[in-house]
């Protein structure tokens, strides 16, 4: 069959080829959903509600995209952005945001060019198999009472 149609064999090991590197070129990752990002958002309100405080808690998927974001009543407008970015600089550095906050304070020069970092305790990122799938910032209150809720947010996902 080859002889008569040496085409077809140069045609089939061209599809197999095209084929195998298609299918290396995807890439199956975890990332936040809504239903997880829900969860998240209610156990950061539980927490500040608990306490006393309010807050705007904001859940980022791991292209930085807001997934869910809920202001509690009395809380300050300013903090619907400063929760976003919480989580944008938790999310872009792979780190909590209170590790740049540390730094800042011990006057580190190199933090100045950093960018768009918010230097301020509140954003976490979300991590499923070591890798961060996501980050949640929360904004109110104090700097310690916006990391506390928004570790109360990561614990429902340590829960399931």
């Amino acid at each position: 069959m080859t002889r008569k149609y040496p085409w077809l064999l140069f045609a089939m090991l061209v599809a197999l080829c095209v084929a195998d590197s298609a299918s290396a070129q995807l890439v199956e990752k975890k990332t936040v959903g809504l239903a997880a990002a829900k969860k998240m958002v209610a156990a950061a309100e539980t927490e500040a509600a608990k306490n006393g405080w309010t807050m705007v808690v904001a859940v980022l998927d791991d292209g930085g995209n807001l997934v869910a974001l809920e202001r509690m009543d009395g809380t300050q407008l300013g903090s619907i952005e400063v929760a976003q970015d919480k989580a944008r600089t938790a999310l872009q550095f792979k780190r909590p945001t209170v590790a740049f906050q540390d730094r800042v304070n011990k006057e580190e020069p190199n933090m100045l060019s950093l960018g768009h970092v918010t230097a301020v305790q509140g954003g976490v990122p979300i991590i499923a198999d070591g890798k961060v799938i996501g980050a949640i910032g929360a904004s109110g209150g104090q700097s310690p009472q916006d990391e506390q809720c928004a570790k109360a947010g990561l614990s429902v996902l340590a829960e399931n």
